[in-house]
């Protein structure tokens, strides 16, 4: 009797042939996170990925948006960067892939695609979102005079209750004096 896998027919051979073959030419994997990256101007994202690929690839970041695609840095893995000088001095290159930007600005905001090609020239492209977002600095502003309105609000009623505190001893003080005669009757009498 024949094992199982030599009794399959001839058209499955094929198929597990090509399977094989797609399998080993198209080696390079990218995972990347696949939530949008979020940040805050003048603050920092980190596009982190992870590559999976034979031989050492050579990788590829570019930034585009509506109004312009540029490159940001290129460079062999595990060799240095070469970063353009648009974003010099605040892109940071890791031995992953992974890139990290610096001293974000809202222009910053668009779409980050990573293009690994390995040495027999194949190549993946992922892309991932940045939006950058401002502070508003107002609303920090209308926080601040809330508190302060609030403080003084309860600093008001503190010195309320202690006025009314000390209007109603007087006003005990002055009940027990008014009840009381002024010439005790015991007191002039002679012994």
């Amino acid at each position: 009797m024949r094992p199982a896998w030599i009794r399959l027919s001839q058209n499955t051979h094929i198929l597990y042939l090509i399977f094989c073959v797609c399998h080993y030419t198209q080696a390079i994997t990218i995972q990347v996170p696949r939530s949008p990256i979020t940040a805050p101007v003048e603050g920092s994202a980190l596009f982190s990925v992870d590559i999976t690929s034979t031989g050492t690839p050579a990788i590829r970041w570019m930034f585009s948006s509506v109004s312009k695609q540029q490159s940001i840095a290129a460079w062999i893995l595990g060799g240095a960067a070469n970063v353009t000088k648009m974003y010099e001095g605040r892109v940071q290159t890791h031995p992953n892939g992974s890139l990290t930007i610096t001293d974000l600005r809202l222009r910053d905001s668009g779409y980050y695609t990573i293009t690994v090609t390995e040495p027999s020239g194949n190549s993946k492209d992922v892309c991932m979102v940045l939006s950058v977002y401002e502070v508003l600095y107002e609303d920090i502003q209308y926080f601040i005079v809330f508190i302060i309105v609030l403080g003084t609000l309860a600093a008001f009623l503190m010195l309320c209750m202690w006025l009314l505190n000390r209007l109603h001893y007087f006003i005990k003080a002055w009940r027990q004096q008014r009840c009381l005669p002024e010439h005790n009757e015991t007191e002039l009498q002679p012994l």
